[in-house]
């Protein structure tokens, strides 16, 4: 899957698709598509990526309480 690093408008190939969706996980790997040949394996912050049509990525693969109701989540650590 290709997303889109925000920062360098840079495509990102994601072969994880079950880290990407995982809201418990705040970096994904990826390889930067940029040049002639592909970079190197490197961690993505999920905050900084978006789909290649500039979309977010769905909350519910960033935020492990996006089901909590907003009162709670203001309660909750977030330890990221």
């Amino acid at each position: 899957m290709f997303v889109k690093e925000k920062a360098t408008g840079d495509l990102v190939r994601i072969d994880r698709i079950d880290q990407l969706a995982n809201p418990q996980a705040s970096e994904v790997c990826g390889w930067r598509q940029a040049g002639e040949e592909e970079q190197g394996e490197t961690q993505f912050l999920k905050a900084g990526l978006v789909f290649p049509s500039n979309e977010p990525l769905p909350q519910c693969w960033c935020d492990p309480h996006y089901q909590c109701a907003d009162e709670a989540r203001r309660c909750m650590p977030t330890g990221r």
